[in-house]
């Protein structure tokens, strides 16, 4: 290329390399998904609480229900891992989680928004769609991120935690109402029916099947004399599941539930008594649950038992174009 003004030719400077280059495909190999699984322990340990849902978890080790792609984000040159996304699609809407290097966040290198964007462009070569992202660390930068790709949020999910006190012991020794441990191979069906009544409408837990509930039974954690039943005569009436995280130690309130048919009985705040009981028996020192911003008589609840915010995680939604009719991945918000 020659400069008009002085005749001298003109050399071009070389393009960039991209600091994180993604990858994707259906199911991570095994040493992908060892690297991952070390990604997750850091950042566990880094934030205290899991960088990605259950469900995306599990289906790194098995595979997710649904149509799922896995995208490994990379550091040019070195090849160290920087991220990790779980993207899959379950009737019709597809649903991102993304998880990032803790030394990474707020870097030039932005391997969440590489994330994004390579996750943005995969929706879109498969006809584009709804997509939901959930962000749950870096809210500040991420939301920034995620507004500049044309996503905005929707749910705003809390994490409570409370000290496990002497009172959680008492509750042990006396539980206020009769609770049995749940019962594998036999409770399963009746469970699943009590939960999808009583999260009707719940954008996640209304909808698990057998499979979801017995790759939780595989876990290492799962914990038949932690996951509690109370009957009212022969019927399933409420629950309380627990569940005990070691890094950091933790005791969740994993899911709690009361059937319709017996909601305004107080069966709630007893089941969470019972919960939080069972789990000071297992000698751990601080209680967690998760519960949505916008379900107040629940936060009134747990607020009387004690527990205070620790982080928020937000939920951002929007719709991708189908390549094609854009020249680059966009979303739209949707209406």
């Amino acid at each position: 290329m020659r400069d008009t003004l002085t005749g001298s030719l003109l050399t071009m400077p070389p393009s960039q390399e991209p600091l994180v280059r993604v990858a994707s495909g259906a199911q991570p190999n095994d040493e992908a998904r060892a690297e991952v699984r070390t990604l997750l322990d850091e950042v566990q340990s880094a934030d205290g609480f899991p960088g990605i849902s259950d469900q995306a978890s599990l289906g790194i080790e098995d595979g997710a229900t649904g149509e799922t792609l896995s995208l490994l984000a990379r550091v040019s040159g070195a090849g160290a891992l920087a991220g990790y996304a779980a993207l899959t699609r379950c009737e019709g809407t597809w649903d991102l989680e993304t998880v990032v290097r803790p030394d990474l966040r707020g870097t030039p290198s932005d391997a969440h928004g590489a994330l994004v964007d390579a996750a943005l462009g995969e929706v879109a070569a498969r006809g584009g769609g709804a997509i939901r992202v959930w962000l749950r660390t870096d809210l500040e930068h991420g939301a920034d991120r995620l507004a500049a790709r044309g996503l905005h949020p929707i749910r705003e999910l809390l994490q409570l935690r409370a000290p496990l006190t002497s009172a959680a012991l008492q509750d042990a020794a006396s539980p206020p109402v009769p609770v049995r441990p749940f019962r594998i191979g036999r409770d399963e069906q009746a469970w699943l029916e009590v939960n999808a009544r009583a999260f009707a409408g719940h954008p996640e837990q209304a909808s698990w099947t057998l499979t979801d509930l017995e790759r939780r039974e595989r876990e290492p954690w799962f914990d038949p004399g932690g996951f509690l039943l109370h009957e009212a005569g022969t019927r399933l009436a409420a629950f309380c599941w627990t569940k005990v995280h070691l890094n950091p130690v933790l005791g969740e309130i994993y899911v709690i539930g009361v059937d319709p048919d017996y909601q305004g009985r107080g069966l709630g705040r007893a089941l969470t008594r019972v919960g939080l009981g069972h789990l000071a028996t297992r000698g751990v020192p601080t209680a967690m649950l998760y519960v949505e911003r916008t379900n107040t008589p629940a936060l009134v609840l747990y607020r009387s038992l004690g527990f205070t915010e620790h982080h928020r995680e937000v939920q951002f939604t929007g719709e991708v174009e189908p390549a094609g009719q854009v020249d680059t991945p966009t979303t739209r918000p949707m209406p």
